[in-house]
């Protein structure tokens, strides 16, 4: 049971509006929307973690809306409007990031993005060589530029790959550094007077109809007018009847490597496999197809198989020619559903969340936590 001071408990824990449960990219845009639009609200933003826990700090900074490949399995599962329409969400809601922090504080680049295709890949490209001018129209009504997509065959030697038989450009794709993002987000909310509290773990939340009270891992009970729940992966764990699957990414950094040709993000394997530069290393993700059952996991750690066929890519495909060390590697936990949509909804009368983002959460995460704070204010 922790023991709180008069001052702490009266500081920290009483007339709270709004309670947050997540401080990644969700909960705190979910927060700084709730502070811009009603600025004397109380809102406090708790993190099981000492950081983040999902993957908003542990992803590969991909701020994208989809290769060719992945739009065309979308097509295959969902309807027209709702595949664009979810292009749409992520590409407004990279806009809305870049104009909440700003291009050089999270370390924002258009230096456009690849999607691989290797000799046993040839029908898969050419569906999808097929499909270009009807993706590229859809595309130029949202992004508003013209051949987003196009052939980039003439940069596959640049980038000295091997195996390599096709290269599909999209001019529009960028990246960003993630760990940036969060802690300009983190110090954002703060300075408008958010409190954020790491290592405390919402164990279970009762909604009366007039407050939420979250029990958490320290004893120490939590009420506030309203909450939102925003852990994404870790959702199941606090909404157990809502339809979510975590997904654990395993991910790998190289050390330096001199002269390396590589710039811009790649997707390779329908973007099962996803690699980029930062600055001269590789950082090389993905593999989750490999076994999916394993991978369907909210504990961290790595697997053999996995990493072993990073390594393997990385050897034979992306850098053949070139000799690299790996340096360090990790992993994050995404949230999945039958659907590759976003749940934003209310739960209960004064319990909200908004999760599942299926792997796109630099680039849809900011409208997603303005969504959810929406329902929030409504509630209170």
């Amino acid at each position: 049971m922790m023991q709180l001071s008069f001052w702490e408990k009266e500081t920290y824990f009483s007339n709270i509006d709004v309670l947050v449960i997540g401080s990644g990219i969700v909960g705190l845009n979910a927060a700084l929307h709730l502070k811009t639009t009603q600025p004397t609200l109380k809102v406090v933003v708790v993190e099981r973690g000492l950081l983040p826990t999902g993957a908003s700090s542990k992803n590969a900074g991909f701020a994208c809306f989809g290769s060719p490949s992945e739009l065309l399995e979308d097509l295959a599962h969902h309807t027209e409007e709702q595949v664009f329409g979810l292009v749409e969400r992520r590409w407004k809601g990279l806009q809305r990031l870049r104009k909440n922090l700003g291009d050089a504080v999270i370390d924002y680049q258009r230096w456009s993005g690849y999607e691989l295709f290797e000799d046993h890949q040839e029908q898969l490209y050419e569906e999808c060589l097929e499909r270009i001018p009807y993706l590229n129209r859809h595309l130029q009504g949202i992004v508003g530029e013209p051949d987003i997509y196009r052939l980039a065959d003439n940069k596959i030697g640049s980038f000295g790959f091997k195996h390599v038989r096709h290269l599909i450009e999209s001019t529009a794709e960028g990246q960003i550094d993630t760990g940036k993002m969060i802690l300009a987000l983190t110090q954002k909310v703060q300075s408008l007077g958010v409190l954020v509290l790491n290592g405390l773990e919402v164990l279970e939340l009762q909604d009366d109809g007039k407050k939420v009270t979250a029990i958490t891992d320290k004893g120490l009970p939590i009420e506030a007018r309203a909450a939102l729940v925003a852990t994404n992966g870790f959702a199941r764990q606090l909404l157990p009847a809502l339809s979510i699957v975590p997904a654990r990414a395993q991910v790998l950094i190289t050390k330096p490597i001199p002269d390396l040709k590589i710039k811009g993000t790649f997707h390779y394997d329908k973007g099962y496999y996803y690699f980029r530069n930062i600055g001269n290393r590789v950082l090389f993700g993905g593999g989750r197809n490999l076994d999916f059952l394993t991978e369907e996991t909210t504990e961290f750690g790595l697997t053999e198989l996995v990493q072993n066929k990073l390594e393997y890519l990385l050897k034979e495909v992306i850098l053949p020619d070139t000799p690299f060390e790996v340096e360090h590697r990790w992993s994050g936990i995404m949230g999945f559903g039958a659907e590759k949509t976003t749940i934003v909804q209310q739960v209960s009368e004064r319990l909200s969340c908004s999760i599942r983002l299926s792997g796109m959460g630099v680039a849809i995460g900011s409208l997603v936590g303005e969504e959810g704070a929406e329902l929030v204010l409504k509630s209170l």
